[in-house]
């Protein structure tokens, strides 16, 4: 029996998971429902995942920011397990962090099966592309804010991704404006 993988993302309508532009984080739509809504997703036991690029990148955010400016969700996502697919890491700022060098897809399939605990991954786009493309993901939960960022997008979530079908499990608006999906995602064809 293998435990469940969430690939969780936020995005821009059209599809970019950051910006460069001046809207600052969540592009300046979080709401309290939105920030209640991510730290309930964090009550429960789960192993987080990540690839060395969003590892690093979150570990030297998150440290130069201080717990005390940290919104709880991510506080909460910080304190959980967490494994870092990568072959050229070494160490990583992160509390209770494990890196595991090898083939991702390997890598995640074995911790699947012998973890006891789901897993989730936010962000970490690459890894996750690869991981749906091998049949791994059992949930892509794509939070959209209402914002079009044509000039200042970065990122797009799903390009040169393979095709799937997506079978919405559950959906809710946030904020009366923000949009959470969840799909299984299923590869087409």
């Amino acid at each position: 029996m293998t435990v469940p993988y969430t690939f969780d993302i936020f995005c821009s309508l059209d599809g970019f998971g950051s910006h460069s532009g001046d809207w600052g984080g969540y592009w300046g739509k979080q709401g309290p429902e939105l920030l209640e809504r991510r730290l309930s997703l964090y009550d429960e036991p789960q192993r987080m995942v990540f690839g060395a690029a969003t590892a690093s990148l979150n570990a030297q955010m998150l440290s130069s920011l201080g717990p005390e400016s940290l919104d709880p969700w991510v506080t909460r996502m910080r304190a959980l397990p967490a494994t870092v697919v990568s072959n050229t890491l070494r160490e990583l700022d992160w509390p209770d962090a494990t890196i595991v060098s090898g083939d991702a897809v390997d890598v995640i399939a074995r911790l699947k099966e012998e973890s006891d605990l789901p897993l989730r991954s936010h962000g970490s786009l690459s890894l996750n592309r690869t991981l749906m493309a091998a049949g791994l993901v059992d949930r892509v939960q794509v939070t959209i804010f209402p914002v079009l960022t044509g000039q200042t997008g970065e990122r797009p979530i799903f390009q040169g991704a393979a095709d799937f079908d997506l079978d919405l499990l559950e959906s809710r608006t946030l904020d009366g404006r923000t949009q959470e999906l969840i799909y299984r995602p299923v590869r087409h064809g």
